[in-house]
């Protein structure tokens, strides 16, 4: 496993899929980070909380810095993405995949945000992902982190892996602010299997 070491240029545009507290949280760290960040939850009322400026369902207290564009809207969300991280539950994961789908931009990173394994088949959210969107690189995110943590921009470390090691330091590097480190590995189910099993 490797930290981020330098900085390549920021400035992607990032679509996170998921208005509950880690999505939420995530897109605060994207947008720390120099990205344009547009967050997609499936709850009007969730979208119009956070255009105020707060999620009060899932962060209540925390004031989201302004820049963030929720919509209810996925094609919206996914439109001109450089980047996807899906944040929706282990197993919410493949519904929101096949939503997603006709709206995925192709080549494009994906990068799984939740821990688990899915109950019905006993499969790694990475192997849903490569069965619904082939043509897009998986990665996934996973670490000690707690949402509010990231969210109120308390110190944090995680790990992002993917079976491309190129891959896993590039989104590494990219995700990394003042307060969250990223470091990079390539043992993605190796990474995925160890959040599924820190979360039970």
């Amino acid at each position: 496993m490797t930290g981020s070491g330098h900085k390549p240029p920021s400035g992607w545009r990032i679509a996170v899929l998921g208005g509950g507290a880690w999505g939420t949280a995530l897109a605060l760290a994207m947008l720390r980070a120099g990205h344009f960040v547009r967050l997609y939850a499936r709850d009007p009322e969730t979208v119009a909380a956070i255009d105020r400026g707060e999620n009060p369902r899932f962060l209540p207290g925390i004031a989201l810095q302004a820049g963030i564009v929720a919509t209810s809207d996925i094609e919206a969300a996914l439109d001109g993405a450089d980047c996807v991280l899906a944040v929706a539950p282990a197993q919410a994961l493949r519904a929101m995949l096949a939503t997603a789908k006709a709206h995925m931009p192709k080549d494009v990173p994906l990068v799984l945000c939740a821990k688990g394994i899915e109950r019905d088949t006993g499969a790694l959210l990475s192997a849903i992902a490569g069965e619904i969107l082939p043509e897009n690189p998986v990665a996934a995110l996973s670490g000690p982190s707690f949402a509010t943590d990231v969210a109120r921009g308390l110190p944090t470390a995680v790990v992002v892996a993917a079976g491309n090691e190129g891959l896993a330091a590039d989104l590494a590097a990219r995700f990394s602010a003042q307060n969250l480190r990223c470091y990079s590995s390539d043992d993605l189910i190796g990474v995925e299997i160890g959040g599924a099993l820190k979360n039970v």
